[in-house]
């Protein structure tokens, strides 16, 4: 009989075309999610129009998505921690397609209002159990460029929302961009077929012989028999309760992840929403404001890649910290109206300091918690995060209805990404310590 420490045994292993394929399906997800998020800043300029909305009724609008994806996150990741990740994601995906499907029925901003505070729902589930599940099948070496590669399909989807924006409304109206989330649906077959189970989930359960089956496409070469037994080196946690993520001198480090993704997701859904209304305000053309929400994504695709590879390197707090002063920088200067070519430059460095940057938080907050409380830890970083997308939509909407000079407005837009870049300097130096102190224990 043999025991095989899973976790450990993943660290070790090459990496292979199973957990290949667990990156490919998730980002397809995410691609998904993305889109979803970010169809709204494509069709606001129109909802305008249409509905007749002032600028704080309009951010208002984009807020109850951000609103479910809140309650999403607070009740999926707890949730999945107790049923299991891939069911979690299934219903969060079954739940945001169908809605955002049903949102190109709607024929008033009530309406629209429900149909996009039930698809933020299954987004905010989404997000949290698709980062533990990569991450606990990724070994460790390789984990933070692995969760990015993930994550830059949440970028892509952002982009193709651009690319079909640019394409469709102008002749066709808002509506046709909620119907294509119908295309998507096709996918959950795939998903519910070949998304693994987390390992740990069903170690916990008992459930060895499902285990050992996953495993087995993870190493073709471990020769599994009857009496051999998996387990899982994080297995025996603490309970799936959030008071655990206040223990073990976590405080500091969890109250300051949580503040950098309040201000990270308050900017993100700040200038998804508005960036290509106050653009055209500003008297760039229709086109080039929707192309710059397509460099804005098309940076956070690349913040997150290369800000995975450079966190596996030197560590994911010092890229955080350097990604959010990179934000506060280029952000104040799209105020000061510069030639297109120079407005997409700082737009795309925004993007990777911003979007990219959420991406490198998940992955700090699920390198920071136990197996146990991972999708708890994840679950509560996003929902406390998404009260910051809230506000950031409705902040930008009644700032934008003052009136005040651009660069003024990109100055205050910028306040954030430099709290951000406090709170994770003070994550970095607090993490640092207790690496060492837990070093010079171990001596």
């Amino acid at each position: 009989m043999r025991t095989i420490d899973v976790n450990e045994a993943i660290d070790g292993s090459p990496l292979g075309s199973f957990q290949w394929m667990v990156v490919a399906l998730s980002a397809l997800l995410l691609i998904v999610d993305g889109y979803d998020v970010f169809v709204a800043g494509t069709v606001l300029p129109t909802l305008i129009a249409e509905w007749g909305l002032s600028k704080p009724q309009a951010g208002a609008l984009q807020a109850w998505a951000l609103f479910g994806m809140m309650f999403g996150a607070l009740i999926f990741g707890p949730l999945a921690d107790r049923i299991g990740r891939k069911k979690g994601v299934a219903i969060s995906f079954l739940l945001f397609t169908l809605s955002t499907l049903l949102t190109g029925f709607a024929n008033s901003p009530e309406h629209f209002k429900i149909f996009r505070f039930f698809a933020g729902l299954g987004c905010g589930g989404l997000m949290p159990n698709a980062v533990a599940l990569m991450n606990e099948y990724a070994p460790k070496r390789l984990r933070g460029t692995l969760v990015a590669l993930m994550f830059s399909g949440y970028s892509v989807g952002g982009m193709v929302a651009a690319g079909l924006g640019i394409g469709l409304i102008p002749s066709y109206g808002w509506k046709p961009m909620f119907f294509i989330a119908a295309v998507p649906l096709l996918l959950l077959p795939a998903i519910l077929w070949r998304l693994p189970e987390s390992l740990g989930f069903l170690i916990r359960q008992g459930k060895q012989e499902e285990a050992k089956r996953i495993y087995a496409k993870i190493d073709p070469n471990a020769r599994l028999g009857t009496t051999d037994r998996l387990v899982f080196s994080e297995t025996k946690g603490a309970s799936a309760s959030v008071l655990e993520l206040f223990r073990h001198q976590r405080t500091l480090r969890t109250v300051m992840l949580w503040v950098a993704f309040f201000c990270c997701l308050l900017l993100v859904y700040l200038l998804s929403s508005w960036l290509p209304k106050v653009l055209q305000e500003a008297g760039y053309a229709e086109k080039a404001s929707l192309l710059s929400l397509f460099s804005l994504n098309f940076g956070g695709m690349v913040g997150a890649i290369a800000g995975g590879w450079l966190g596996d390197r030197f560590g994911l707090p010092k890229v955080v910290v350097g990604f959010f002063v990179a934000a506060a920088f280029s952000i104040a200067l799209i105020g000061f109206n510069p030639p297109t070519g120079v407005l997409f430059l700082m737009v795309f460095v925004a993007g990777a300091t911003t979007i990219g940057t959420q991406i490198l938080l998940y992955a700090s907050v699920a390198q920071l918690y136990n197996l146990s409380v991972r999708s708890t830890g994840l679950g509560w970083a996003s929902g406390v995060g998404r009260i910051g997308a809230i506000v950031g939509p409705t902040l930008g909407g009644v700032l934008l209805a003052q009136e005040l000079p651009l660069q003024q407005n990109f100055a205050i837009f910028a306040v954030p990404a430099a709290i951000s870049a406090v709170a994770m300097l003070v994550f970095a130096v607090s993490n640092a310590r207790r690496v060492e102190i837990a070093r010079l224990a171990a001596a």
